[in-house]
Parts: C-alpha cells; structure tokens; sequence
C-alpha cells in the first residue's frame, strides 16, 4: 500500500481555500513582516493536507501562521513529545511538558 502524502509546497495541489490562504499569509508578511526570531532563508509556503492548515515555513522548520491575515504569529511544535501550538497556548501546558520539552521550550523567544 501507497503511503499518502499529508504535506505538500506544490501549489498545482492547493484548492481555492488554501491559495486564498496562502495570498494572506503573503499580505501578512508584506504588511507586518515575520514573527521574531523567524530568519527569512528558504521561506516557502507549505499545506498541511491532513489538518488543512497553510503557512510559511523556513529552512529550520519555524513555522508562522495567520488568523486575520494581517498578523503572522509563530506556530511551535515541540520536539520530544510533538506539543502543537502558539507560544501562550504551550506556555499554559508547561507544567503537563516532558522536561526535555520544558527546556525546549525555556529557550523559545516569544513569537508576535
């Protein structure tokens, strides 16, 4: 059996939604740039086919998102045990992280 593909940069599989998503992660970044700490090199925007999420990403995997399509804000994923979210969402599960996790996480720099 075939493993899907829950991850593609290949437009030609975006729908409408996603390049409609895709058009305000670029008028976000234009507008107010990327979040801090986010490096510009290899920024590529990517479409997660599973969740229906689309954002920018960068060669070192930090992820930046939208949900007004003015603002990018950082999106994390922890590395040990794989925790999804914003810096304040995975700040209130700090004391529930792996302590690997929690150290990750210490030497996070807060996305806008």
């Amino acid at each position: 059996m075939k493993k899907q593909k829950t991850y593609t940069e290949d437009l030609s599989k975006f729908g409408n939604r996603e390049i409609k998503m895709a058009n305000e992660l670029l008028t976000a970044y234009i507008e107010d740039g990327l979040p801090v700490g986010m490096e510009f090199d290899g920024l590529k925007i990517g479409f997660n086919m599973n969740s229906g999420f689309v954002f920018l990403i960068n060669e070192k995997y930090d992820v930046a998102m939208t949900e007004d399509g003015k603002t990018l804000y950082a999106f994390y994923t922890s590395p040990y045990e794989g925790k999804e979210g914003t810096y304040e969402e995975l700040k209130d599960e700090y004391e529930d992280m792996h302590p690997d996790d929690q150290e990750w996480f210490n030497g996070l720099e807060k996305g806008k």
